[in-house]
């Protein structure tokens, strides 16, 4: 018996331990997030981390729940609660993290698409300039390398435009079910909040009817007692 509980209690420190150092990568994880210039891989290199360190921690905390429930332990109770609360905190953090980034990122691949294109063109007019000096033909031929050579570079810009745009809208939905799972994880603690409250409630309960019943039994054995004493003392006296 000594033996399963030193188990228990070992489990739950090593849980305990893990819980705290998932927490705290993960806040390390939303601090590189935050202070992450680019590229995009890297972006998701650190979100890849961050859902490991996310799905790590719900694990967890997930396991001491079970404890909890398994050893109807207030205390464990109130502890899981906490950690939810923290861990929907972090959650959030994550996901306003990814969000500012990921912001800060395209408006940083617009200007510079924006200076590419603007240098394109400049340099076209330059070219156009420099080729009208010259004869019929090598103009006609300059304007079509020209032309020809736009239109590579527009293309490229175009399939950059299109990668950016299906990592964005990735990213968005990772961030749409990091939002998912914030709602289930605040619905779920207050459920749990409000089962705890119920099960005060009926422990109070519980506590005065077993009140009441000793001062009645009380009574009626104090009772029992006088009458005992009071036929006794009939039949002797």
């Amino acid at each position: 018996m000594f033996g399963a509980k030193h188990n228990i209690q070992k489990d739950l420190a090593e849980l305990r331990q893990q819980i705290v150092e998932n927490s705290l990568e993960l806040q390390a994880v939303t601090q590189d997030i935050l202070a992450c210039k680019g590229p995009r891989s890297e972006l998701e290199h650190l979100n890849e981390c961050g859902r490991a360190k996310i799905s790590a921690l719900r694990k967890c905390i997930e396991r001491l729940d079970d404890y909890s429930s398994d050893l109807s332990d207030p205390q464990i109770y109130k502890e899981v609660n906490l950690h939810r609360e923290s861990f929907s905190k972090s959650l959030q953090a994550f996901r306003k993290a990814n969000i500012q980034t990921m912001l800060e990122i395209e408006k940083t691949d617009r200007v510079d698409l924006l200076a590419s294109v603007s240098k394109v063109v400049g340099g076209n007019e330059t070219d156009g300039t420099r080729h009208r000096t010259g004869a019929g033909l090598a103009k006609k031929a300059g304007v079509v390398s020209q032309h020809e050579s736009v239109t590579e570079k527009m293309l490229s810009i175009s399939r950059h435009l299109s990668d950016t745009t299906q990592k964005s809208a990735a990213t968005l939905e990772t961030l749409v079910a990091s939002s998912v799972s914030v709602e289930g994880t605040s619905e779920e603690l207050q459920n749990t909040a409000g089962t705890i409250q119920q099960s005060g409630k009926l422990l109070k309960k519980y506590g005065r009817r077993e009140c009441t019943d000793k001062i009645l039994l009380f009574f009626a054995f104090s009772f029992f007692i006088a009458c005992v004493i009071y036929i006794v003392q009939k039949r002797l006296f």
